[in-house]
């Protein structure tokens, strides 16, 4: 009888790369913030939505959780929850123009299949 042995992954044990911010994306925000001094930073996450399975999430926030993973760019300070980090590690947020609408943009490395709409994708 031969014995396998089982690796356990656990995400707070991982070195991750981060998010980042472009330029752009950092000074739409910096305007976003100064409307509302009580913000303390952004909440970027995945949630599951959408054909493809995942779909990004961005919010302000005024509260920080345990949960989170902090990262700091251009003086603004990014939290992703931790269960997000596996599907958004090496993610880059850009502002970027759309026709005529500005909209923020995720680039994630880890993105591999999209649905027809493009609001959601899902990685390998």
């Amino acid at each position: 009888m031969s014995v396998t042995s089982i690796s356990s992954f656990l995400p707070e044990n991982l070195i991750w790369k981060g998010l980042t911010l472009t330029a752009s994306a950092a000074k739409q925000i910096h305007y976003l913030i100064e409307k509302n001094p009580n913000i303390k930073g952004i909440r970027l996450e995945v949630k599951n939505a959408g054909c493809a399975g995942l779909k990004y999430v961005m919010n302000m926030v005024n509260d920080l959780s345990n949960e989170d993973l902090q990262f700091l760019q251009f003086g603004i300070k990014l939290f992703v929850p931790l269960k997000s980090m596996p599907f958004m590690d090496g993610t880059q947020l850009d502002y970027v123009s759309e026709g005529l609408n500005q909209v923020f943009k995720f680039n994630n490395p880890k993105a591999q299949h999209f649905c027809g709409c493009g609001a959601s994708f899902n990685i390998e």
